[in-house]
């Protein structure tokens, strides 16, 4: 019964306006030793410039959410990262499922690392499910600015070409998941990782994108 009162909380708090809402994006806490907490100010940074540049009215404060707990069905949108091991205990894989399916949006970014252990995390939340990469014809890719030609590359990595993942539930893009980009860190203080002001500006274009889409999706 806590469970489908938090999933109906849930699901009136979504369909209401931007506005109305006040947004909260959400980090998600995981297991597994990995740095699930780094660079804070990515989070507030992206929220600020997401009010700045849509009208989308957002709580621009650092907030992280306990995916053990049933406070993740209090966030349209929540976001993980990382450098290495993930790993979620039953009750976390049963938390964030239900919260998938019922209309919520998981985005998830590799800090380089963390590729083999989300994969595997995520089997583990759909066993029957593989990520699929988009084509850069995907809506998310101009939902408010235009990234038709691919995603912004923030940081070398391996000197792979960036790619975006998505799982999908009954149609809808519920899960999406960005490899060899490394968003996260292009919306940190400049300080941090000194990266140059445009390729800043093009990671935080396109973490406005994923959220614009994920509320309008």
């Amino acid at each position: 019964m806590k469970i489908i009162l938090f999933i109906f909380l849930f699901v009136i708090t979504f369909n209401l306006s931007a506005k109305e809402s006040n947004l909260t994006f959400a980090r998600v806490k995981y297991g597994g030793g990995g740095d699930w907490y780094n660079d804070p100010s990515s989070d507030v940074n992206l929220l600020k410039y997401l009010v700045n540049n849509t009208n989308i009215d957002a709580n621009t404060n650092y907030v992280f959410v306990d995916l053990s707990t049933d406070d993740i069905f209090k966030y349209p949108i929540v976001w993980l990262t990382g450098h290495g091991n993930v790993s979620f205990s039953n009750k976390e894989k049963d938390n964030l499922r239900a919260y998938l399916e019922n209309g919520g949006f998981l985005y998830i970014d590799d800090d380089y690392g963390l590729d083999p252990y989300i994969r595997r995390a995520m089997k583990g939340v759909f066993p029957d499910q593989e990520f699929i990469e988009l084509p850069f014809t995907h809506k998310i890719y101009i939902s408010h600015f235009d990234f038709s030609n691919g995603l912004p590359k923030i940081h070398e990595h391996d000197k792979q070409n960036p790619q975006g993942f998505g799982m999908f539930i009954n149609g809808r893009l519920a899960v999406y998941y960005t490899y060899e980009c490394n968003l996260g860190d292009g919306w940190a203080d400049p300080s941090i990782h000194n990266d140059p002001p445009e390729i800043r500006e093009q990671a935080l274009k396109m973490g406005v994108n994923i959220i614009v889409y994920s509320l309008s999706n």
